[in-house]
């Protein structure tokens, strides 16, 4: 048995029940109660739920407006059913043609007799439109709540999930994980200022986690899950009652002002590791305002706007789906009428990916005037792929310990030569090898496509480009570099039209291939090379920057050109000029971009930002900053032309902290 609210039905007398019986059929009983009289019952329709061992649902909701009813059952499965009050007369009509006008009626033993079940034949069986069996894993769904037009569920396997309609079918949009630990999650409370409560039970305690200020409000101990419970909230106190070894036991607290104050609210719960700025949103009657994405140590990827004129960081939308520390973020822009769209990739540690499809929009309600929808669009590990290996007993299984420490998405892929739906992303991993993966959107499909181990060593970053030809001719090549400060260059032209015909045959699935050798391998430093960043000149060459761990930064000119065999045109690299500026900063060079030909950025964890001028063959500094920022991790930039055509540079840096400038 369990209780729905539905509109149409005064909340203070009136409510659904909803009833699990034998062979898998759910009665929907519509139920009002009076002072003073016996409660009137309606049977209103009749559901079939799938086959499965515990078979009876758990909770439900109604979504009035499109007439259907979503529920979840004790499998773990959501289940999404046609519902109507006009399913309900067929019922109402045969209980007043064998006399009578309530369904249910009341005899002289006081006793309630249910005739509504005599003539529930006359009531369809319907069968679910849509069903997500095992969702939230054996154990069950615990709630249903629909929320500004989304669906959330809950359950005891640690996570709620958004999820939304699409055609009368529900899919899912993302999943959170509120806190370590919390295993039994059985409720959501949306608050009136924008909060989110998440109700479980985490050992023997029973627990109220806010996701604004992701802390525990209350830990009461009460024994653990397995008992009878409520709570309700109010502004003026809270209430918590359960049954303990048989009594009835109420915790009520007031609402006490507040003491603490927050000076500035934390974005990460440890160092932030990597940050892209996704681009500017421009509400109406407020400044541009900037979105960002940051990865951090503590295993979530956060959305977030920061506003120049109140210097203040909003976030948006918070990723929560990785295992282990989020390393390195890429992402490349959508078609986007509305705000910006962008499909966002995420990797770090346990060689995880992460793929999400995000869409900012305006919305002057809301405190940020940004709202950011999250689409879970994929997600790959590598220890998933190797349990679909066949023969792999006599394999060396990879290291479990892998990192992902940079990833980079292949541009310029859909084009009329090589016309797929396939995405192409380069990663940098630390078990020594450089990795090349095919995502498929529609099909939510992310696969190794090709992988090479030349470096026998930890690639500390990749950078992919294209680089294309005034006949139509294009390459795409790729750039790596390790821990030794070589920088190798790579065409991986070959291997992806070779992965796009082998995943077209194979429907998506395929071993991967062996990346040929790099066509030019250079050593730029002495120790690992910690920035990266490829800019083209005006004259279709390429500038490469690094810097490294010793301090140093180093600036490649190349010019890619076509071997004279016209039948199979080899891609040649030539090395045209080597700039090198030892003991650049006085300690590692983690971000570094190049803003024009004569002209780049530098930043280090000496907390130095320098501007450089690039002329006759060395590097001269032109200015130096401090910025706040310790333990510098990454940089970002990007360029904004201001009033009277004046274009200025920005850059955002994070470590222990995040600042733009």
């Amino acid at each position: 048995l369990s209780w729905a609210p539905r509109t149409g039905l005064p909340p203070d007398t009136a409510a659904a029940l909803l009833a699990s019986g034998p062979d898998g059929e759910m009665l929907w009983l519509d139920v009002t109660h009076c002072p003073g009289k016996a409660p009137r019952v309606w049977l209103m329709g009749r559901y079939l739920l799938p086959p499965c061992k515990q078979r009876w649902h758990t909770c439900a909701a109604f979504l009035p407006q499109e007439g259907l009813l979503v529920c979840g059952d004790r499998r773990g499965s959501l289940i999404l059913f046609h519902c109507s009050s006009s399913l309900g007369c067929a019922a109402e009509t045969t209980s007043i043609v064998n006399g009578g006008t309530d369904a249910v009626v009341e005899d002289s033993s006081n006793e309630l007799e249910p005739s509504y079940l005599l003539h529930k034949g006359a009531l369809p069986l319907e069968s679910p439109l849509s069903v997500l069996f095992g969702l939230h894993g054996k154990t069950g769904v615990t709630s249903v709540t629909i929320h500004r037009g989304y669906i959330y569920s809950t359950g005891r396997d640690g996570v709620y999930r958004q999820l939304r309609l699409q055609d009368q079918q529900l899919e899912v949009l993302q999943k959170h994980r509120p806190c370590k630990g919390l295993q039994w999650i059985e409720e959501l409370h949306f608050t009136s200022d924008g909060d989110l409560l998440v109700l479980g039970f985490h050992a023997d305690n029973f627990v109220v986690w806010s996701s604004r200020t992701r802390e525990n409000i209350h830990c009461i101990p009460c024994g653990g899950g397995h008992r009878s419970w409520s709570y309700c909230s109010s502004p003026l106190a809270e209430v918590f009652t359960f049954i303990k070894s048989g009594d009835v036991m109420l915790y009520h607290r007031e609402a006490e002002p507040c003491e603490q104050q927050v000076l500035l609210a934390s974005l990460h719960g440890r160092e932030i590791t990597c940050v892209r700025r996704l681009g500017a949103v421009q509400v109406p009657g407020r400044a541009t305002l900037n979105v960002f994405v940051t990865g951090s140590e503590d295993t979530t990827a956060c959305v977030l706007v920061l506003r120049e004129n109140s210097r203040a960081a909003v976030p948006l939308a918070r990723l929560s789906d990785h295992i282990s520390s989020v390393r390195t973020l890429a992402f490349t822009m959508g078609p986007g009428d509305e705000g910006l769209s962008a499909l966002l990739f995420s990797a770090g540690g346990r060689a995880q990916i992460e793929c999400y499809r995000l869409l900012c929009t305006v919305d002057t309600a809301s405190e940020s005037g940004v709202v950011c929808q999250v689409i879970h669009v994929a997600s790959h590990r590598l220890d998933k792929h190797w349990e679909q290996k066949k023969n792999r007993h006599k394999l060396v299984k990879m290291d479990p310990e892998t990192r992902y420490m940079s990833l980079s998405v292949v541009p310029g892929t859909n084009t009329k030569q090589l016309p797929t739906p396939w995405k192409f992303l380069a990663a940098a991993c630390s078990d020594g090898s450089v990795r090349i993966f095919g995502l498929l959107e529609a099909a939510q499909k992310l696969v190794l496509v090709a992988e090479s181990f030349h470096h026998q060593r930890c690639v500390l970053k990749v950078e992919a480009f294209l680089h294309a030809w005034a006949g139509g001719e294009r390459r795409h090549l790729l750039c790596s570099a390790a821990t030794d400060g070589s920088i190798a260059f790579w065409d991986i032209t070959g291997p992806i039209m070779d992965a796009v015909d082998a995943l077209h045959q194979a429907e998506g699935e395929m071993q991967p291939l062996a990346l040929d050798a790099p066509l030019v391998t250079i050593m730029a430093h002495s120790c690992g090379v910690n920035s990266l960043h490829i800019h083209e000149t005006p004259d279709g060459r390429h500038l490469v920057a690094s810097g490294s761990d010793d301090g140093s930064i180093h600036v490649c000119l190349l010019e890619v050109a076509l071997g004279r065999d016209e039948a199979a045109a080899e891609t040649r690299l030539q090395v045209l000029e080597r700039v090198s500026r030892p003991c650049a900063h006085a300690a590692h060079v983690t971000g570094i971009r190049v803003l024009r030909p004569d002209l780049l950025l530098s930043a280090s964890v000496d907390q130095r930002l320098t501007l450089w001028n690039q002329r006759l063959g060395e590097l001269v500094p032109l200015s130096t900053t401090f910025f706040h920022v310790p333990d510098l991790a990454e940089l970002d930039c990007w360029e904004e032309v201001e009033a009277g055509d004046e274009l200025r540079y920005y850059c955002v840096l994070c470590g222990q902290g995040l600042e733009m400038l």
